[in-house]
C-alpha cells in the first residue's frame, strides 16, 4: 500500500466536489492538489487525492458514502488495510481511510481524519500545534471547493519529505505571504527546530 498504489483511478477535484456537495460536515481538498490549487495549475501528476476532514464528522461523510467500500489504514504505516465496518467508531490512532465505489472498483478517493479541541484543529503528530478550524481554509477555496491552507499541508508534508514533497515546498514557498509563512516557520520550530526547510521561511 502507498500513495502511488496500483489500483487507483482517483476522481478529479470536480468529482469530489459533486460527491460531497451539501454534506453537512466541514471538509477540504488536501495533498499535492491542495498545493496546485493555491498555485493555480496542476504542476505534476497526482496518482490519489485526499480530502481532510474532521473525527468527529466521520457519522455524516459515512453516511454521504452509504455503500461504497471504505477501508482503514490499521496499523498506521503498515501498508495494511482492512474494511470499516459501518458500527465501528475509529480509534484516536486511525487517520486513514481508503475509498472505492465496491470491493472491485479502483481505489477514488481518501479520507484523512484530523482531531480537534474545542474550536481548534490539532496537528495529528504534535498537538502543540493547532488552529481554530475557520482558518483551515486556504485562498484557494471557493464556494462548494474547500481547499486547505497550503501552510497547513507543508506542514504535513515536512515530516519525512519525499522528492514530490519537497519540489512542493520548492514551488509554493514563495507564494507564502507573510502570515502563512510565519505561522509554517513557528510550526517547524516547534516539531523539528533543525528542519532542512526553515531557511526558506525566514522573514525578508
Amino acid at each position: 500500500m502507498g500513495q502511488e498504489s496500483d489500483g487507483w483511478e482517483p476522481l478529479s477535484v470536480q468529482d469530489v466536489t459533486e460527491l460531497l456537495d451539501g454534506v453537512d460536515a466541514p471538509w477540504w481538498i488536501a495533498g499535492g492538489w491542495a498545493l496546485d490549487l493555491h498555485l493555480g495549475r496542476q504542476t505534476r501528476p497526482h496518482h490519489d487525492i485526499d480530502v481532510l476532514v474532521l473525527r468527529a464528522d466521520l457519522p455524516t461523510l459515512r453516511e454521504r458514502l452509504r455503500g461504497w467500500d471504505l477501508q482503514v489504514a490499521d496499523p498506521p504505516g503498515a501498508g495494511v488495510l482492512r474494511p470499516w465496518p459501518e458500527s465501528e467508531v475509529l480509534a484516536p490512532s486511525l487517520h486513514d481511510i481508503w475509498c472505492r465505489r465496491t470491493p472491485t472498483s479502483p481505489w477514488s478517493l481518501q479520507l484523512m481524519v484530523d482531531d480537534t479541541d474545542g474550536p481548534d484543529w490539532v496537528y495529528r503528530r504534535d498537538h502543540r500545534i493547532r488552529r481554530p478550524v475557520s482558518e483551515l481554509y486556504g485562498p484557494a477555496s471557493i464556494p462548494g471547493r474547500p481547499v486547505l491552507a497550503p501552510e497547513v499541508q507543508l506542514l504535513g508534508k515536512s515530516r519525512t519529505p519525499r522528492p514530490k514533497d519537497v519540489a512542493d515546498f520548492q514551488r509554493v514557498a514563495g507564494t507564502l505571504d507573510e502570515r502563512q509563512r510565519a505561522w509554517l516557520r513557528e510550526a517547524l520550530t516547534t516539531v523539528a527546530p533543525g528542519h532542512e526547510w526553515l531557511p526558506a521561511l525566514q522573514p525578508g
